[in-house]
């Protein structure tokens, strides 16, 4: 089981983040809104989940507490460290590749 994480908002102020409005982001923070959309595509064990601009990381969370391997492509580098941590608390459940996902290989 991983560690428990602090709250999303938390780790975005910690990181001093905010949403770029030219980069198109929109954080969501409710955990239970996160959960309800992670489950749409229904069970998600060991299910591999590509996820491009996963910004702090609210919905690679939810996906990840789903079971999920994430492998989530971010291109906006102030959220790589916020990212790292998740990463970290996750070993081998998520991989950060920072770049543009239009134009790298992450096959």
């Amino acid at each position: 089981m991983p560690p428990a994480l602090p709250p999303l908002r938390e780790v975005v102020a910690r990181h001093g983040l905010a949403a770029s409005k030219a980069l198109g982001q929109n954080f969501l923070f409710d955990g239970q809104l996160l959960a309800r959309i992670a489950a749409i595509p229904g069970d998600l064990t060991d299910a591999e989940v590509l996820e491009i601009g996963p910004g702090p990381g609210g919905l690679t969370r939810a996906l990840l507490a789903a079971g999920a391997r994430v492998t989530a492509i971010e291109r906006d580098r102030r959220c790589i460290p916020a990212l790292a941590e998740l990463e970290a608390a996750h070993p081998g459940k998520l991989t950060v590749v920072e770049g543009d996902a239009m134009a790298i290989d992450h096959r």
